[in-house]
């Protein structure tokens, strides 16, 4: 099982909320496309909370 909270509290997840445009911001968002850990942690959530995580970050294949 993946350690929630570190995808939750996840340092460069925070910079892309701070700054999505920026280098680190990118580049979560493109790590979090095909991250395991990110990958079973989004799954591990309730529906509404998944979809909701799904759409701030458009992640299509998680809505």
């Amino acid at each position: 099982m993946v350690d929630q909270p570190g995808c939750a509290t996840c340092k460069f997840r925070a910079k892309h909320d701070k700054n999505p445009r920026s280098f680190l911001g990118r580049l979560w968002r493109w790590h979090a496309g095909w991250c395991p850990g990110f990958r079973q942690y989004i799954t591990s959530l309730p529906d509404d909370e998944r979809r909701s995580l799904a759409e701030r970050y458009q992640i299509k294949k998680y809505m």
